[in-house]
């Protein structure tokens, strides 16, 4: 019972919160405390409570108001009274509305069984395209792997109705199902639209019962009000929440592996988790998002009970560059510290995002032997006066100065700039390597910056002790006469002014 004069939706109307969606007894709102404008902050209206599905931020509506205003619950509590009462509101005051549907009613979540059963008739009923077979191949699985998990691509919209009917048919449950629901005509379908469309991934728990499933979206979809730079949304979980008698995905985590492994791994999504499974024979727990961790605490807890000992976060390499990225890594420590278990942290070769990119790359390196990057032939052949040894010095971000993440770090030009930094901040670097390579003696700083960043890279020397060279390093070429300074782009480097004096210096 609430006991306050006031309401969630009082709450919502002083912050002006952005409504993204509207269901039967909740709210999703643009998030006023991390600021993401997706509509992830769910508030339920009934409970007065709130949580937003990126940044795991929750609470009741005094801890809203109090974290978004960046006042004391007490405070909350009077200004939100005072203000009602006095009718002194605040400018935008109320809420707005982007996107709306139909209030509707949701069916209960069918019991773990039945979702498995129906989701299992599902994709035994589903195929999978040849297109989608050749992506699955080209990220390194077999045809094999392919079919032992399960990959179906989604099917026309057309279908659904018929689809539903021949689950229904085999015996299967499809009321409370993720996916399910009953449409206008008093018939259930399933959720699968040409919007959507894209390659279907079962999502398994720990048992290998199928918990939910997601989409692959062959056209990622983008916020129109979202950032211009970013992708855009590449997964979906198959959800009927939005749809008469449907039901929430509930964002279930998903287990590929060994379930009494003793080194657990933890990544974001379910299809990476899968790959990287594959390539390393390793047990993976995926996470829908990086904060999405509210069905990790269950998953760890069965693990430990299991015999689980280590839990490794390997999250993307933007992790270094985003803070909420960062929170979602700590929460996973904070979790797996409450279960007894030692928590590490995963970094790999910045030049490849995921564990499963990294790990591909490594295979391939290792089937075609191509390590080293030699540009007009062997150097060691030519005479010497055709070839020079030149000194060049390598800077990289510095991540032990109190300071876990930085905004541009191993990305590109274009990140350095949104940063606010026209040059890179030397303060921020330290100095890893200091050395010669042999190379043609006019091979130009492009050929020369070319083969240190291929020397550089995953089969790394003894006597190197950095990174891999990556986006957001800067290389120095010097000799008696000069010095020049190169940024790793994306894909080159760029000349850029540098102050090394102010690097921080090699460790000892």
């Amino acid at each position: 019972m609430n006991d306050f004069p006031f309401g969630m939706m009082d709450v919502a109307a002083l912050l002006h919160l952005r409504v993204k969606r509207r269901l039967a007894d909740s709210i999703y709102v643009d998030c006023p405390l991390c600021g993401d404008t997706r509509g992830k902050m769910n508030i339920h209206i009934r409970k007065n409570v709130f949580r937003c599905n990126y940044c795991g931020e929750h609470g009741g509506m005094l801890g809203l108001y109090a974290k978004a205003r960046g006042i004391s619950s007490s405070d909350a509590y009077y200004e939100i009274r005072d203000t009602l009462q006095t009718g002194n509101f605040p400018s935008g005051y109320g809420i707005q509305t982007v996107q709306t549907t139909t209030s509707v009613q949701n069916a209960e979540p069918a019991s773990m069984e039945t979702i498995h059963q129906t989701l299992s008739t599902l994709f035994s009923i589903l195929s999978l395209s040849e297109a989608h077979r050749r992506n699955l191949r080209n990220r390194g699985l077999t045809d094999e792997q392919i079919e032992k998990l399960g990959y179906k691509s989604t099917p026309s919209y057309r279908l659904c109705p018929s689809l539903t009917e021949r689950v229904t048919r085999q015996g299967c449950t499809v009321k409370g199902v993720p996916g399910f629901y009953l449409g206008k005509d008093g018939q259930w379908t399933v959720k699968f639209n040409t919007k959507t469309a894209g390659i279907l991934i079962p999502v398994r728990g720990i048992d290998g019962w199928i918990r939910g499933a997601q989409i692959r979206l062959d056209t990622p979809i983008k916020d129109e009000n979202g950032d211009a730079d970013k992708d855009g949304a590449k997964y979906l979980w198959l959800s009927s929440r939005d749809k008469h008698m449907g039901v929430t995905s509930g964002s279930p985590v998903h287990f590929a592996g060994d379930p009494f492994a003793r080194t657990v791994y933890v990544t974001e999504g379910s299809l990476k988790a899968d790959i990287a499974h594959c390539l390393t024979n390793r047990s993976f727990v995926a996470v829908a998002g990086a904060n999405n961790l509210g069905q990790l605490d269950p998953a760890l807890s069965t693990l430990a009970r299991n015999g689980t000992k280590i839990i490794v976060e390997a999250h993307d390499m933007d992790k270094y560059r985003n803070e909420m990225i960062d929170m979602g890594a700590s929460r996973i420590h904070k979790t797996a510290r409450k279960y007894g278990l030692e928590f590490r942290r995963l970094t790999w070769n910045p030049n490849y995002k995921g564990i499963d990119d990294w790990q591909l790359a490594l295979r391939k390196k290792a089937m075609d032997k191509a390590n080293d990057f030699v540009q007009g032939g062997d150097i060691e052949a030519l005479l010497p006066a055709q070839r020079k040894r030149q000194r060049f010095r390598v800077y990289q971000l510095e991540f032990t100065d109190g300071n876990p993440t930085k905004p541009f770090a191993f990305a590109g030009v274009k990140a350095l700039r949104k940063a606010g930094y026209e040059q890179p901040p030397a303060p921020e670097y330290r100095l890893m390597f200091d050395s010669e390579i042999l190379c043609g003696a006019e091979l130009p700083a492009e050929g020369v910056l070319q083969q240190i960043f291929s020397r550089y890279n995953d089969d790394l020397p003894d006597d190197y002790h950095g990174r891999s060279i990556s986006p957001s390093d800067v290389v120095e070429l010097y000799d008696e006469e000069q010095r020049r300074y190169f940024y790793r782009d994306t894909e080159a480097f760029v000349e850029v002014e540098f102050s090394s004096t102010l690097a921080l210096p090699m460790a000892a």
